[in-house]
């Protein structure tokens, strides 16, 4: 971890794009400001940790609510594979592909 001291006013860059400028300092507690692109998501850790949970659950649920689905259809659960029934003369081979 770096660990940099800055005074009011003065700002820290990370990368081309961020910049975190200390806005005040109280006691204990210090106000930042952030300047950074749209895409780049800033987030206390507190609602990062949030975030992530809802997304670990989201992608349970979807995993299970496939399985389900999968098994209502009469599947196998895990990548797709073509079968056939076997004709009624007995072959079983996959025709030749044109």
């Amino acid at each position: 971890m770096l660990t940099l001291t800055r005074t009011i006013g003065e700002t820290i860059r990370i990368g081309d794009d961020i910049e975190v400028h200390v806005v005040e300092v109280r006691g204990n507690t210090v106000r930042l400001g952030f300047k950074a692109p749209r895409e780049v998501s800033i987030h206390r850790e507190e609602v990062y940790e949030q975030i992530a949970a809802a997304r670990r659950l989201a992608v349970r649920v979807a995993a299970d609510a496939v399985g389900a689905l999968t098994a209502a259809l009469g599947g196998t659960r895990g990548p797709a594979t073509a079968t056939r029934a076997p004709r009624e003369d007995g072959d079983t081979a996959a025709p030749a592909l044109a």
